[in-house]
């Protein structure tokens, strides 16, 4: 049984965590005792931010310490919840030293999005940086549910906010592995998992059953390339290599180079656009 730590409104507050609340994100914290999951809240907390989930900075949390009459501060290392939290505001904010600090020097970021996982922190700050970049001044990560697992374990589903109003098709579920490092946390691992506009529909289901059909019909070779599927992969890759690398490669290449050209071109219009609007609009 793991403990699972929803982040739900205060029912004096009307809406969960907000831009400006003075709220330490631990007081709004409920112990669960249930499997890693979250289950839909109670009336009151469906949403963890229904309006948006903007964190404050969170450096440290103090507790007062009385000794000999007198109150000393100590701090005290973030929760894992609390970690994930900091992470989000330092992306909004465009923080990369602060989030640099979060990151921990082994870490693996999975994104699906990508073909290749970034691995080791130079590569995982390069690409937030990218990120940031792309994201410009006025688009944020707005957090919907966030919740913490066992193992220092957090997941969170989110979407990207312009002007805290909603971009179609952004929405994301992030899910994230820490680990303490020199009395702090930091992250060690990250997946995650992008909303795609394009909507294959019912073209998946037959893509599927096709697959699904092929496996049925060959039980054997499938069990051996699900075994091994980099083998056969390989032994794909060294047919295409000796066979047809000849004749598909050069095809490729001025596949490729068109592509790019198209975009260099689009990308030309696209600010001859931007500027034409600013004349006639401003």
């Amino acid at each position: 049984m793991a403990t699972v730590h929803v982040l739900c409104p205060a029912p004096r507050l009307g809406a969960c965590l907000v831009a400006g609340s003075q709220l330490p994100l631990g007081s709004l914290a409920i112990n669960r005792a249930s499997s890693f999951a979250c289950r839909e809240p109670r009336r009151g907390c469906q949403h963890i931010c229904r309006r948006k989930a903007m964190y404050r900075p969170i450096l440290s949390r103090r507790h007062s310490i009385s000794s000999d009459g007198n109150s000393e501060h100590q701090l005290t290392p973030l929760t894992p919840l609390e970690t994930i939290g900091q992470f989000y505001s330092c992306i909004n904010s465009k923080d990369l030293k602060e989030l640099s600090e979060l990151i921990s020097n082994d870490c693996f970021l999975e994104d699906y999005s990508f073909i290749k996982a970034f691995e080791g922190k130079e590569e995982v700050m390069c690409f937030f940086e990218q990120l940031m970049e792309s994201t410009g001044s006025n688009v944020k990560f707005s957090i919907e549910r966030i919740c913490e697992g066992d193992k220092l374990t957090v997941w969170t589903t989110w979407h990207l906010e312009w002007k805290e109003k909603q971009i179609p098709f952004t929405r994301g579920c992030s899910f994230y592995e820490c680990t303490e490092n020199e009395q702090r946390l930091m992250i060690k691992k990250a997946r995650v998992m992008i909303e795609s506009p394009i909507k294959p529909g019912a073209l998946v289901l037959t893509l599927l059953k096709m697959v699904t059909r092929i496996f049925d019909e060959f039980p054997t070779t499938t069990e051996k390339f699900l075994l091994r599927p980099h083998d056969t992969l390989s032994l794909l890759l060294k047919i295409y290599n000796i066979f047809l690398k000849a004749f598909i490669h050069p095809l490729f290449v001025f596949y490729i180079n068109l592509w790019k050209l198209v975009c260099q071109s689009l990308g030309y219009i696209f600010n001859i656009l931007i500027i034409v609007l600013k004349i006639f609009f401003k």
